[in-house]
């Protein structure tokens, strides 16, 4: 019952964990400065642990496997 999806050598926008990354880097580092590395951290993980919660909705239409493929394209095109 698992479907391998191969993905292009360089795809970040097909990487799920690079979307995440992408909204994390949002709140905690546009325009901040942390005095600490510890503050940093800190950060990223109350950002992190949100995103169950407070950023669920964003989350979710951001980090889904709702991606149309090339065979899809082709089909639609036909």
């Amino acid at each position: 019952g698992i479907e391998l999806l191969f993905l292009p050598a360089y795809s970040p926008n097909l990487n799920l964990i690079e979307r995440l990354w992408k909204f994390v880097k949002s709140p905690v580092l546009n325009a901040a400065y942390y005095s600490t590395f510890d503050d940093f951290k800190r950060n990223i993980d109350e950002c992190i642990s949100k995103t169950g919660t407070e950023y669920y909705t964003r989350i979710t239409s951001l980090v889904s496997e709702n991606i149309q493929r090339f065979n899809d394209a082709l089909t639609l095109a036909s």
